[in-house]
């Protein structure tokens, strides 16, 4: 058997493993959550530490700690976030107590007990590292601030490097005429570029929406602490936990302006999540026409080749499979269903509270997580190598019947519907045929039919 020590809180003794940072309270979180075997995202421990070191400073700064004891606390959490091997001793489940109250005492009683360690001091998880705080305002800031760290540092930069690769393939592929699709069946031809350049907007449209949110995602709870009514809390504590953050990270934290509405809700986080579920049908389209155009390589589109990374099959040699572009879409469908959760989750502000947040934290970080990645292996190993199957998207472009369209404006549209027919019937070029029903001369009709002037408009 581990060996194990004795701890105590107010609820009396508990055995502990005697290699543990933590206490009777974490202690008695695991012995009351056995859910999942999830514990909450690296990044939001990281941050929840990150957020016990700003209030210790500020905390000594206004003379409500004493120094001593301040720079203990961070000096553990400096070390805590120095040796991801520590992340061990944060082991509570994401299923726990709505509040996050579980592990807001896990941190404080690990940091609490590698202060001592390091200090030589006796300091305590409630009355040193928690001072001033409640895992009522705590929690919810800590949501707050490991989103707009994963923002900023990881979302955004994925996403402008997707974006920055696919306006540059955009660029080769410029020469490139293929037909284009309705309702998956022909249409009007477009230039590859074309095709992407859609692509991209859509991923400029979906940065511009998430940096819209950024402002309200650095507004943060802390200085709430119990109720929103700011119990306990020293004052100009709020104030000066979000510059001291604001120095530290770079972002521009703010106190906000009610701390009722962001501990009773978290309405913020829902808006930010509806957000990555819109971003994840935007990759999941992506990947998806990537798919389809890489379909084949005999019987399917067989537009472009991916680039081949692994056997597709473990009985049907040769066989390659569109493997990231799968793998983006499965990661697409798992935000869709986090956002639900989290929808779910917000619902649950009752009176001063909300309690889902853990749920909410995991949920909403596990998205951008999934999305930053997702956005990357896009970029690098789907987009910026496929290649052009030119002769197959010539030979379909040339039959395409629809290029009759451009002919409404001198024969009708009931001509131009015949003679598309009669082509789809005969299998023929519809150049052919529109030069045998109509008087137009085939020198016009070349240019009028032509796929790549077709891009550029009739005008």
């Amino acid at each position: 058997m581990s060996k194990v020590r004795i701890e105590q809180d107010s609820m009396g003794e508990l055995e502990v493993p005697q290699d543990a940072l933590y206490g009777a309270q974490t202690q008695r979180a695991i012995n009351n959550f056995p859910v999942s075997g999830q514990t909450m995202p690296e990044a939001f421990i990281q941050a929840l530490i990150l957020i016990k070191d700003m209030i210790a400073q500020v905390n000594v700064s206004l003379g409500e700690v004493q120094a001593d004891t301040g720079q203990g606390i961070s000096a553990a959490c400096q070390t805590l976030l120095a040796d991801p091997q520590l992340m061990r001793h944060f082991p509570v489940d994401v299923f726990q107590t709505g509040s996050g109250t579980s592990t807001n005492m896990n941190a404080n009683e690990v940091i609490a007990k590698l202060a001592s360690q390091l200090s030589g001091l006796s300091i305590h998880p409630n009355d040193h590292v928690n001072y001033g705080q409640s895992s009522n305002d705590v929690i919810p800031t800590c949501i707050h601030v490991s989103a707009a760290l994963a923002l900023e540092q990881k979302l955004l930069p994925a996403l402008q490097h997707l974006l920055d690769t696919i306006n540059s393939k955009a660029k080769t592929l410029e020469s490139f005429c293929k037909t284009g699709r309705t309702h998956l069946m022909d249409a009007m031809p477009v230039r590859m570029d074309q095709s992407l350049l859609g692509w991209a907007a859509q991923i400029q449209q979906q940065i511009s929406t998430l940096k819209s949110i950024q402002s309200a995602i650095q507004t943060l709870a802390l200085g709430g602490t119990a109720v929103g009514t700011g119990v306990n809390a020293p004052k100009h504590l709020a104030i000066k936990f979000s510059q001291v953050l604001s120095e530290h990270t770079g972002l521009q934290f703010t106190v906000a302006d009610n701390f009722f509405a962001l501990i009773a809700s978290q309405d913020t986080a829902v808006t930010l999540s509806g957000m990555c579920k819109s971003l994840a049908v935007t990759l999941m389209k992506i990947a998806n026409d990537l798919r389809w155009m890489n379909s084949g390589p005999l019987a399917g589109l067989s537009e472009i080749s991916l680039k081949a990374l692994q056997p597709g099959s473990s009985i049907m040699p040769g066989k390659v499979n569109p493997v990231i572009p799968e793998a983006v879409a499965m990661a697409a469908a798992q935000v869709m269903g986090n956002d639900t959760a989290i929808t779910l989750g917000g619902q649950s502000g009752n009176f001063e509270l909300n309690v889902m947040l853990p749920m909410i934290a995991h949920n909403l970080l596990s998205s951008m997580s999934l999305l930053s990645h997702s956005a990357t292996l896009l970029a690098d190993k789907a987009i910026c190598d496929f290649t052009v199957n030119q002769e197959q998207i010539a030979h379909a472009l040339h039959r395409n019947p629809i290029l009759v369209t451009a002919l409404n404006p001198l024969i009708g549209y009931a001509k131009a519907a015949e003679i598309a027919k009669l082509a789809y019937q005969q299998k023929r070029p519809i150049i052919d045929v529109a030069e045998e029903h109509t008087d137009i001369s085939r020198q016009e009709l070349e240019q009028l039919l032509d796929p790549m002037h077709l891009t550029k408009g009739v005008n």
